[in-house]
């Protein structure tokens, strides 16, 4: 019988992260202090976050970062995650073309947040912080970080966006069995939260928003720090196990992929799997397409457009270039809550601008009914950020099958959705729309963040 699963003992488990910056042929712009618009130092963010963390951020020489014996100890718990190949989905949309997943799915948490969470709160812990603070979307990330201060004493503070609040409830419950305190954002315990409530008493919500409410928080607290779930550098770094783990279990199944895809809100699980394998373009000669597959409601890549911009919506954090909808933007109160962010991180801002990523933008609808058809193929329920994923291998799939060409996929499962049955139950029942945003919406939003960030 072929082999389904394929697993590295603990010992093959990296011991580094990886980089990429350190390759880049451009390094990304940098992040400029939004009061004097010159370069982030590494003083700038360590009062924001963890000082290694700020490091890391700001580290574009050194291609590999040691990963803290008292991590990769925890990652033991989970790690390797199996890399599986998707026989089943093949056979059910009757493709010539190899399927594979990396299945995160398999971690405490049931996402692959916890591979930067475990560090993150790590770092805070060694520094002698004794809190820290965060937003989540979906709550996957604010389910990770709930669970890894937990296990290194701290008390975390989560704000959680409205209507992922309101609609993923069970989510809620799992942060705070860790013993997380759980804020719906807007909210009236920040001077952010109370301005935006002030201008929209019903205001539902966006990362933007709670990034917000938790840099704040964090500014405001003593002996506290922000911890951030994607989008800047050192999370990605972190997330480079993912990718990392996937290129020794490609030698093991004899293959190597032509096409790598992930589902694409800020870049954390994008870039967890496709910068280890993205080196080999680099360096190698490679010829691997790298796929980011974003919501339509919200669509950064295909109709945002790059420019330096806030990753909040208070405008707390540094300007980041990046393509952005503008850090007002509103999107659509779609399910897949992770994705809803407004702009993408940098590194992949630049890997987008010189062609070496490419994005489509998925509908909703259409992401759940290729979430179906993996869940009766392979009997897992996937979330709904990595339905994007699913929905973007199987276009790639059939476009092959259409040339007559047999390619070998690998597409991120980056979480499962047993905790978001209340979505499936709303797609099943025919209550779920699309949530396309106007192009309008975006041309005015966008041209008031220019006209508002000027850059000399």
């Amino acid at each position: 019988m072929a082999t389904k699963r394929f697993i590295l003992p603990e010992e093959e488990i990296p011991r580094q992260w990886y980089n990429i910056q350190a390759d880049m042929p451009n390094k990304p712009l940098p992040m400029l202090h939004p009061a004097t618009k010159q370069p982030v130092t590494v003083d700038d963010l360590a009062h924001i976050f963890s000082r290694e963390a700020s490091e890391q951020e700001l580290n574009q020489t050194d291609a590999w970062i040691d990963i803290p014996e008292e991590v990769r100890d925890l990652y033991k718990s989970y790690r390797s995650t199996p890399l599986v190949r998707a026989y089943g989905l093949e056979e059910a949309i009757g493709t010539k073309c190899h399927i594979y997943f990396k299945n995160e799915s398999v971690s405490p948490v049931g996402s692959h947040k916890l591979n930067s969470a475990l560090p993150q709160a790590y770092y805070c812990k060694k520094e002698g912080i004794t809190n820290v603070t965060t937003e989540t979307g979906a709550g996957q990330w604010g389910t990770a970080l709930s669970y890894a201060a937990k296990v290194f004493g701290l008390e975390a503070a989560v704000y959680m966006v409205k209507i992922s609040y309101e609609q993923k409830p069970y989510r809620r419950s799992i942060m705070q069995t860790y013993g997380a305190q759980v804020i719906a954002s807007p909210s009236m315990s920040t001077r952010a939260g109370k301005d935006i409530l002030t201008k929209d008493p019903n205001h539902q919500g966006s990362l933007g928003t709670a990034i917000s409410e938790a840099v704040e928080l964090a500014m405001n607290t003593p002996n506290c720090r922000y911890s951030l779930g994607s989008v800047l550098n050192h999370v990605t770094l972190h997330q480079s196990i993912i990718g990392l783990e996937a290129e020794k279990q490609m030698k093991m199944a004899g293959e190597y992929p032509d096409i790598v895809i992930g589902c694409f809100g800020g870049g954390s699980n994008f870039g967890g799997i496709a910068f280890p394998f993205m080196r080999h373009n680099f360096k190698d000669g490679k010829k691997t397409r790298f796929i980011a597959a974003e919501p339509l409601s919200c669509p950064k890549f295909t109709k945002g457009e790059f420019h330096y911009d806030f990753g909040d919506e208070a405008g707390f954090t540094p300007l980041i270039p990046m393509f952005t909808l503008g850090h007002n933007f509103r999107p659509a109160n779609i399910h897949a809550g992770g994705l809803r962010y407004h702009g993408a991180g940098m590194i992949v801002t630049q890997l987008v601008k010189d062609g070496y990523v490419e994005a489509v933008d998925i509908p909703q609808l259409e992401t759940f009914e290729k979430g179906l058809i993996f869940a009766k193929a392979e009997g897992i329920i996937p979330a709904p950020e990595s339905c994007h994923a699913i929905a973007a291998t199987i276009r790639e799939a059939k476009a092959c099958d259409a040339k007559g060409e047999q390619k070998v996929i690998l597409f991120n499962l980056s979480g499962h959705g047993l905790i978001d049955i209340a979505a499936y139950d709303q797609y099943l029942a025919g209550n779920l729309v699309n949530g396309e945003v106007s192009d309008d919406y975006i041309k005015a939003n966008i041209a008031e963040i220019k006209e508002q960030i000027k850059i000399d």
